[in-house]
């Protein structure tokens, strides 16, 4: 019935205060408040429809994305538009990698246009034959002493940058990277910027080739993004628009290296992978939140509902905790990028490896698992999760890039792989490690402990749970360490140990996840029971984790089949302990049913008339009799088709 809150009984039987974990998911009052507001803007107003982007041709569905882009406040409503567009890349990409790699000169002149949108930019660094091989770039910017310019050239066809966001059709400008070529020597991989198209009629410039890559996995998803190929025929730009914040190069064609170190880019990837990070709670919250509601939508044929089936518990639930920790890590990262900022200002460069390895790592995991829990997600909810009606089908194809682009996920546990077997190679010479590797100063320690859980519920203390975790995530780095001690060449044996030491990473991230979890829930966190389901939400990340990597855990030795049984056992009475809650939980999300873009998810679960109105929306249903009847369908069935000359 129209009008009627089906889940009404669900969400009476919380058993905390909602309004407050709604304040505690969004990060404050203040956050919560504009928030809400800004999501029921976007979903009053008939310009930002997308309940028909899955029909949508290409070119009406990309000048429908410039149209909501240009749209006044769009800037600051972007995230509730929920739609990708050039303005992505603008703002996450091409603005900071000037704010970071640009001397206050060059920030000066370009940031202020930037700022205003007098000049929009895309980020190219991405290749047709290269990836996340930065150092294999072909694209070349060679100096030119006689014009004191530099000559940016496409040698080959695979120099051709592709995949660049914005580039296809709106960028007038990118931070261009290619290789630095002076009296024909090679001076690295180095950030350019490079007008493409007029900013009178648009054209490309002089020497542009520039176009979009076509289209993309899903209907309407990442479609609406204008990822573009771009090729450079001796393009040539002021010596000035070379990104020199860390290095220069003079009139006389001289490279100077600046003070600042080069590992200042890595404050750029801190800010570009925090964000990622929290656009994985989100898109993973959107899902789950649609799951959840869906399984609790009554099936007046069946007694029980699907949530109350342990089986969906079992998948859905560790999803559920998942979409929180990874809130709260998004949360810490804010305040690492903050604390790297004061430091890099402080000309404190010390903790910027390890807050790199720590950005990538997470980066990884998260994206990861979130690609992975939103096709789970949509197998949980049945047949229905196919049709693009949930928002689930939609909401992967446009997720799943993002374990591509800004770092491939086995690449980036890698480049963590590598900074973890540093670490444990310093140990002797008694250097500290600090951050999030501290724990592996007490490794001597860590590879001796016994976890002394006797009962289930000792799984609940968390100095039990975060020694556990260190103790593996400890074993598995020094065991890899020694095991690529033996090779006489080093990158031989990383190449063979590649496999394992990506496990050793994982076990690492996911070690910081849950001691960020932990350490939320040491906060002063207001609201009747709130920091109790916060509590059961965490202890299900956790034992979830080494529910389904037991192996580590066990063949570490850091616990017996016996207090694994326990946790499993613990893990099963915290499913039941949720289940009231749940609606409850994913209610405080605080998302529209605009936001969500899901009739399985809606906040009244009236899910089944619904459904079948919007089935009549389809153009298909436009005529009873579909075209192509006459033509092919009654010669069919009156047996008078042709045989076919094959």
């Amino acid at each position: 019935m129209e009008g009627v809150d089906h889940l009404a009984e669900e969400r009476n039987r919380a058993e905390f205060d909602v309004e407050e974990m709604k304040i505690v998911w969004a990060g404050s009052r203040q956050e919560f408040e504009v928030s809400d507001r800004m999501a029921r803007l976007v979903a009053s107003d008939a310009v930002f429809r997308k309940d028909n982007r899955g029909i949508l041709g290409r070119k009406e569905l990309f000048k429908n994305t410039l149209r909501k882009a240009a749209y006044q406040e769009a800037s600051k409503l972007r995230f509730f538009v929920d739609e990708p567009a050039f303005t992505d890349l603008h703002w996450g990409m091409f603005v900071p990698a000037i704010k970071g790699q640009g001397t206050d000169e060059q920030q000066q002149k370009w940031l202020p246009l930037a700022y205003k949108m007098q000049i929009i930019g895309c980020y190219a660094q991405t290749e047709l034959g290269h990836g996340s091989n930065v150092q294999g770039l072909e694209t070349t910017a060679t100096f030119d002493h006689e014009t004191d310019e530099f000559v940016i050239h496409s040698p080959t066809l695979t120099s051709s940058k592709w995949w660049p966001g914005g580039l296809g059709k709106i960028s007038t400008h990118a931070v261009v990277y290619a290789r630095l070529v002076i009296n024909g020597k090679e001076h690295g991989v180095h950030g350019f910027i490079v007008q493409l198209r007029s900013l009178d009629d648009h054209l490309p410039l002089p020497g542009i080739t520039v176009g979009d890559i076509g289209m993309k996995f899903g209907n309407g998803a990442y479609n609406t993004m204008d990822n573009g190929v771009l090729r450079f025929d001796h393009v040539r730009i002021p010596r000035e628009q070379m990104l020199q914040r860390v290095l220069q190069v003079t009139r006389e064609g001289k490279c100077v290296e600046s003070n600042v170190p080069r590992q200042l880019i890595y404050g750029t990837m801190v800010y570009v992978r925090q964000s990622i990070v929290a656009d994985a709670s989100r898109a993973l919250s959107r899902a789950v939140c649609i799951a959840t509601r869906y399984s609790a939508v009554q099936d007046n044929l069946v007694p029980r509902m699907v949530i109350d089936y342990k089986t969906q518990q079992s998948r859905l639930f560790p999803l559920l905790a998942s979409a929180y920790a990874f809130r709260f890590v998004g949360e810490w990262l804010k305040w690492l990028y903050t604390d790297v900022t004061e430091r890099l200002q402080a000309n404190d460069f010390s903790t910027l490896p390890e807050a790199h390895a720590c950005t990538a790592g997470l980066k990884s995991l998260t994206t990861s698992v979130t690609a992975d829990a939103i096709e789970e997600c949509r197998k949980l909810c049945g047949g229905h999760g196919y049709l693009f009606a949930s928002g689930l089908p939609e909401l992967f194809a446009v997720y799943v890039p993002a374990c591509t682009y800004e770092g491939d996920n086995i690449v980036l546990l890698l480049q963590v792989a590598r900074f973890l077997m540093k670490t444990v190679s310093q140990l002797p010479s008694g250097k500290k490690p600090v951050g999030t590797t501290a724990y592996m100063g007490r490794a001597e320690h860590l590879l001796q402990c016994r976890c002394n859980v006797q009962k289930a519920e000792d799984w609940l203390n968390p100095s039990v749970v975060l020694e556990v975790f260190e103790a593996r995530a400890a074993r598995m780095s020094v065991a890899r360490a020694q095991n690529l001690g033996k090779f006489a060449n080093p990158e031989e044996g990383f190449a063979e140990l590649s496999p394992v030491l990506v496990e050793a990473a994982v076990a690492h991230c996911q070690l910081i996840v849950v001691s960020k979890f932990f350490e939320k829930l040491q906060q002063n966190i207001p609201g009747k029971g709130v920091k109790e389901q916060l509590q059961v939400l965490c202890c299900i990340y956790a034992l979830n984790i080494l529910h389904k990597h037991l192996g580590d855990f066990i063949a570490t030795g850091c616990i017996s089949a016996k207090q694994a049984s326990l946790a499993n056992d613990l893990l099963r009475s915290l499913y039941s302990k949720l289940r009231p809650n749940a609606i409850a939980l994913v209610d405080a999300f605080n998302y529209t049913d605009h936001f969500l873009g899901s009739i399985l998810g809606r906040y009244d679960g009236n899910v089944y008339p619904k459904l079948y109105e919007e089935a009549w929306k389809d153009p298909l249903n436009d005529s009873v009799v579909p075209d192509g009847y006459q033509e092919y369908i009654r010669p069919l069935l009156k047996q008078q088709l042709r045989n076919a000359r094959l």
